[in-house]
């Protein structure tokens, strides 16, 4: 049996799918809609008030342009550190780094382009309750 010679494929983002990390995106590139070997980018809107849970990729970068909105995100080991991207705003988060990203507006969407060196997207995601307790914890908000 010979595999198929890859060619170049368009993909449209009306399909959505429910991602470990709490959050629904676009569908866009992946193993899955493309056959891709090597990355995967989709879509992702946070709603105005939403939060992912805490999770990292496991041996997988990840590289996030921000289009619209503003997010925030505590990462590291023990979720210590904390930053705040913009529309315009690349994002870089390496492998088997521990993040949480959220939306603090309560009226603005936050919508952003990702794109993994997993061509499987959700394989390798491995939540950490642990810290989404710890973040309560500390913020007095819950997980």
């Amino acid at each position: 049996m010979t595999t198929p010679t890859p060619t170049c494929r368009r993909v449209r983002p009306d399909t959505t799918f429910d991602g470990l990390q709490g959050f629904n995106y676009f569908e866009g590139i992946s193993a899955q809609s493309t056959g891709a070997t090597g990355l995967c980018m989709h879509m992702l809107v946070i709603p105005p008030g939403g939060r992912a849970k805490a999770h990292l990729h496991e041996a997988h970068e990840t590289a996030i342009y921000v289009i619209g909105g503003e997010a925030e995100m505590w990462f590291g080991e023990d979720l210590g550190e904390y930053m705040t991207v913009r529309a315009g705003d690349f994002l870089y988060i390496p492998a088997g780094m521990p993040h949480l990203p959220a939306n603090r507006s309560t009226t603005e969407p936050c919508v952003a382009v990702l794109a993994r060196t997993d061509p499987n997207e959700q394989e390798r995601v491995v939540l950490r309750p642990d810290l989404d307790a710890l973040l309560a914890r500390r913020t007095g908000s819950e997980p």
